[in-house]
């Protein structure tokens, strides 16, 4: 029926219990509107912003509608970690008459959704929405929780009937050249956290301190590195660079997101190679040395690979520089699970149907197992994960 919100909203939540964030940061034009039946008729629908709207529009009400829930079923889930993963196997295995608990290392829970995306594109009273939300269901959320360290997996499996591990990819990747240790390098993960989770942004009045840099490069295309960018702009950095060794072609960020950074008058140094970080005689950034680079024959990604150009060295002057060129998953949980088996790249082995690792009673799923994706296939695996553990508790 148009206009039938209540409905809309009743309907996305039935498939995705974090539309408010899903329509916000989600690639909706790669992972599901260029797969809508409509385009295959010449039609197009903005399901991004359809979830952004009408979860908007549910919150603005001030009421939230909660389903049924049924009755109790005697059984225990811990969930490790409260990213999107965690939130939505929690979620579904509550409405499934499952008592779950997450536990959160943080001092706030949302995972990614809290620490790693800014402000101005995921604001933080909606990722603390969307916690409330899985709250008022009945999960109960544990915070300044560190599993691996305040108490073990096998602790848990004493407690707990089934165990699901969301902790997502906080390790981040280096480039391991000379001056990484200067003051003013930072991975992507470090300076997100600052702003996003410790109010860097508002040192003094903070504890954390985030230095404010006149010039800043950021390694790295993906939209983490859009994000550091945009984020330094906002600091007030008089200079930002997006610093990349391929072309625009081959940018991994969202287009959308790109074309805002350009727009906000981020700077796209492509086809450029940081090789040397330059310092000066207090042990602080001031420069970064760079080749230039030309696109060969296509890699193993199908992208064109990117060659170096003989004796083109360059330098940029720098007193910030953001590292973001990937993640992996913290080794601290596997390595302190016996039994918990994981690939060379330290993501964990758990079957893509249905999440089951190869510990008995464990499920795992979202960037621990496949490494740094999105959101929504975070949640997809946590919604694969939760049907097989109510499948293993109903026997």
């Amino acid at each position: 029926m148009k206009g039938d919100f209540a409905g809309g909203i009743k309907k996305i939540k039935e498939r995705n219990c974090l539309p408010a964030v899903c329509g916000r940061v989600c690639p909706q034009e790669s992972q599901c509107e260029s797969k809508c039946v409509l385009v295959k008729k010449g039609g197009e629908i903005a399901i991004g912003r359809l979830e952004r709207f009408l979860a908007d529009w549910e919150a603005a009400q001030g009421k939230i509608d909660l389903p049924e829930k049924p009755e109790p079923t005697g059984k225990k889930v811990a969930v490790v970690g409260s990213g999107p993963a965690g939130i939505t196997v929690a979620g579904d295995l509550i409405l499934l008459g499952h008592e779950v608990t997450i536990f959160e290392a943080l001092h706030k829970a949302g995972g990614v959704l809290t620490y790693g995306i800014p402000e101005f594109r995921l604001p933080k009273s909606i990722v603390a929405r969307e916690v409330e939300y899985v709250k008022m269901l009945g999960v109960k959320v544990v915070t300044n929780f560190v599993i691996g360290k305040t108490r073990s997996v096998d602790e848990l499996l004493k407690e707990f009937d089934a165990v699901f591990i969301g902790t997502g990819a906080g390790l981040p990747w280096f480039m391991n050249i000379p001056g990484e240790n200067l003051n003013g390098v930072y991975s992507a993960n470090e300076y997100l956290t600052r702003m996003n989770l410790m109010q860097g942004y508002q040192f003094p009045l903070s504890k954390t301190p985030v230095k404010r840099h006149r010039r800043v490069g950021v390694i790295g295309g993906g939209n983490v590195a859009m994000d550091s960018a945009r984020t330094a702009l906002r600091r007030g950095a008089e200079e930002v660079r997006i610093i990349y060794r391929r072309s625009h072609a081959e940018l991994p960020a969202r287009k959308e997101e790109s074309e805002n950074a350009e727009e906000e008058g981020v700077i796209f140094n492509m086809l450029t190679l940081p090789i040397r970080y330059i310092g000066n005689e207090n042990g602080w950034l001031k420069a970064i040395e760079c080749l230039k680079m030309e696109l060969g024959e296509p890699d193993a990604s199908g992208r064109r690979r990117p060659v170096e150009v003989p004796d083109s060295n360059f330098i940029i002057e720098l007193d910030a520089a953001v590292v973001a060129i990937g993640n992996s998953p913290n080794p601290l949980v596997p390595s302190t699970t016996p039994g918990l088996e994981t690939k060379k790249n330290g993501t964990l082995i758990a079957d893509p149907e249905t999440g089951k690792t190869t510990k008995d009673r464990v499920w795992a799923g979202g960037d621990i197992v496949t490494g740094a994706a999105t959101v929504i296939l975070a949640m997809g695996a946590g919604r694969k994960a939760a049907r097989s553990i109510h499948e293993f508790l109903s026997q």
